[in-house]
């Protein structure tokens, strides 16, 4: 098999809507807004949104409505969901959502899907009312979404208006061997989400490959996993720069989420030996450094995945700095 190089993969983006300390989901949005505008000019395939509940630092929680601001506010790149939680949502309220989000952005929309609540338990409970169990039904909820963007579906009983008959690229959305099966049955697309749930990547890829079943969305297998990257200059000004994503992810293993932190000098004294193993396991798909150095960890990873497309999350306190790493990782196509 020949091997695939960085410079022939798309390119896309995972944002969480991060809100940094001192600012606002307000300005969370305009800066969100302003880099989809800027990898839309560098021609990164797509710019998804995640949701997340109850998270001081996460501003993704209305998703389908953020997705409306950045197709709103771009032209050509897709937009969409990494991923709406289902479990979350009625079917039939995803599907109207989408429908009237593909109605307003023809050719331009997304549909990832995942199946954990994006939240604590105590959220979820409050999210979902009488729909506790909605998790264990993933397959059957997708099994009615997918009914309602039919065009077949136009004498059912229950009708989804916008959204039916309308072409909406689905994705499944995963970090378990779980999610690969059902992508691979159902025949669509799999993003996995290696960015922090590093563990079972291989193995899924390689379970969604051997039994991808081939389905008039997809042909064949379309695997895109999402890794950490932070460009800069050089390594030592990345890792500076990278001081404000450690510090975030110390505060998920810790339970002591924040806004996201200005970069400091070092995280000496920050974290415990323990916590900075914690970290970097965590996070073991991350990129930090130079040009030359991104570049051939991005390479290496091509390598061992053959991946179709690459999302880059980029967890960076500066807006200016978050858009000079995406722009340097552009640049290491040509």
């Amino acid at each position: 098999m020949e091997q695939k190089q960085l410079k022939d993969i798309p390119l896309s983006v995972l944002d969480l809507a991060i809100i940094n300390q001192g600012h606002t989901a307000s300005d969370t949005f305009k800066n969100s807004l302003d880099l989809a505008q800027h990898v839309e000019n560098w021609g990164y395939q797509r710019y998804w949104l995640a949701e997340h509940h109850n998270m001081e630092n996460v501003g993704s929680s209305a998703t389908a409505v953020l997705i409306g601001h950045i197709a709103g506010g771009t032209s050509s790149i897709r937009v969409g969901s990494g991923g709406i939680m289902l479990p979350n949502h009625a079917p039939l309220v995803v599907a109207e959502q989408f429908g009237t989000l593909a109605s307003l952005f023809p050719n331009r929309i997304d549909l990832g899907l995942g199946r954990a609540p994006g939240t604590d338990q105590l959220t979820a409970m409050a999210l979902r009312r009488d729909r506790l169990g909605a998790g264990n039904d993933f397959y059957k909820n997708i099994a009615e979404l997918r009914t309602y963007l039919d065009a077949d579906n136009r004498t059912g009983a229950v009708r989804a208006i916008p959204g039916e008959g309308l072409d909406i690229p689905i994705w499944i959305l995963g970090s378990s061997t779980d999610s690969a099966y059902l992508a691979a049955a159902l025949g669509l697309p799999y993003s996995f989400a290696s960015h922090f749930a590093p563990t079972y990547l291989h193995a899924a890829i390689k379970l969604y490959r051997d039994n991808f079943r081939p389905s008039p969305q997809l042909q064949k297998p379309y695997v895109m996993p999402a890794v950490n990257v932070i460009a800069a200059d050089t390594d030592k000004e990345a890792e500076r720069i990278a001081s404000s994503f450690y510090r975030m992810a110390l505060g998920i293993i810790t339970g002591k989420r924040q806004p996201l932190q200005p970069p400091i000098e070092s995280m000496e004294g920050i974290w415990t030996e323990y916590e900075e193993a914690a970290v970097k396991n965590m996070m073991a798909y991350s990129f930090i450094g130079s040009p030359e150095t991104v570049q051939a960890g991005l390479q290496d990873f091509l390598d061992d995945t053959q991946a179709d497309e690459l999302m880059i999350v980029s967890h960076i306190y500066h807006h200016e700095d978050r858009l000079r790493s995406y722009e340097t990782l552009n640049g290491l196509r040509k």
